[in-house]
C-alpha cells in the first residue's frame, strides 16, 4: 500500500547558515576553555582576535557584544575584555539564539510605550524633571567624549524621561521589560558612531519635551528607537 504523502514535511527547509558572529563567540569560548583562562583574566585586544581569526573587527566587535549582554565578559574602555563568568558553551549559545528571537518584541514594545512616555513628558514634566533629563545627557556626553559608550547616561535618559511622563502603570510597564532593554542598549550603543548619534537623539527629545511639545516629542522619540533598532544581530552576514 503506498504511503501517504504528508503535508507540511519540513525535512528539506532551507538550511539556516550559522552567522559568522555567532561562529566567532564559540571559537572564543574554545580560546578561554583551551588557554585555560580564569574570571578576571582579558581576552587578546579586538585589533589582534581579528587579525587571528582572520575576520573584521566589527565582526569580532559583534561577538564581544553577544558575549557581554551574557555576562561572560565586561568590554571596558581602556582595558580590554576581562573575563567575569565562563559558563558551558551550549548555553551561551542557546541564550543568544533566544535574545535574537525576542530582540524585535522588544524593540516594538518600547515604540508603544516609549513614544507615549515621550508625548506625556512634554505634557507633565516638572522643573525637577528637566534636571534629572539634563543630567543625564550630562552623563552620557562626558562618557562618550572620553571614549565610551555612553550606556548608563542612555540608560539614565530613557528613566529620567519615563518618571517625568508621571504614569505609574506605564513607569511599571517599563520596569517589566528593563532587563531585556539593557540587552539592546548595550547591542546598539556598539554599533560604530551610535553613542554619539544616539546621544544628538536624546537631546532633540529633551528639547521638545522643554517646550511641552508632546507631538515634537513622540516623533522624536519615534525616530530615536528606530534608529538604534538597527544592530548587527538582526542583520544577516
Amino acid at each position: 500500500m503506498p504511503k501517504t504523502r504528508r503535508r507540511g514535511n519540513d525535512a528539506l527547509r532551507p538550511f539556516v547558515r550559522p552567522r559568522l558572529y555567532e561562529q566567532l563567540v564559540e571559537r572564543l569560548l574554545d580560546h578561554i576553555q583551551v588557554e585555560g583562562l580564569q574570571v578576571g583574566d582579558r581576552l587578546p585586544p579586538e585589533r589582534d582576535l581579528a587579525a587571528q581569526l582572520a575576520v573584521s573587527r566589527a565582526s569580532v566587535s559583534q561577538a564581544l557584544v553577544a558575549l557581554e549582554v551574557q555576562g561572560v565578559i565586561d568590554v571596558r574602555h581602556g582595558d580590554g575584555a576581562v573575563i567575569l563568568d565562563i559558563p558551558p558553551e551550549r548555553q551561551v549559545l542557546a541564550a543568544i539564539g533566544a535574545r535574537r528571537n525576542r530582540l524585535r518584541e522588544v524593540i516594538e514594545a518600547r515604540e508603544a510605550l516609549e513614544v507615549k512616555l515621550a508625548a506625556l513628558a512634554a505634557e507633565r514634566r516638572t522643573d525637577a524633571d528637566l534636571d534629572a533629563i539634563d543630567h543625564s545627557l550630562d552623563a552620557m556626553a562626558e562618557d562618550v567624549a572620553g571614549g565610551g559608550r555612553g550606556v548608563a547616561g542612555d540608560e539614565l535618559f530613557h528613566a529620567a524621561v519615563t518618571a517625568a511622563a508621571h504614569s505609574g502603570l506605564l513607569g511599571r510597564m517599563m520596569a517589566e521589560i528593563s532587563e531585556l532593554i539593557r540587552e539592546t542598549r548595550i547591542e546598539s550603543l556598539a554599533q560604530p558612531g551610535r553613542p554619539s548619534e544616539s546621544l544628538e537623539a536624546h537631546r532633540k527629545v529633551a528639547d521638545a519635551i522643554r517646550r511641552g511639545d508632546a507631538a515634537a516629542a513622540g516623533a522624536a522619540m519615534a525616530a530615536h528607537i528606530a534608529a538604534v533598532s538597527d544592530v548587527g544581530l538582526l542583520r544577516q552576514d
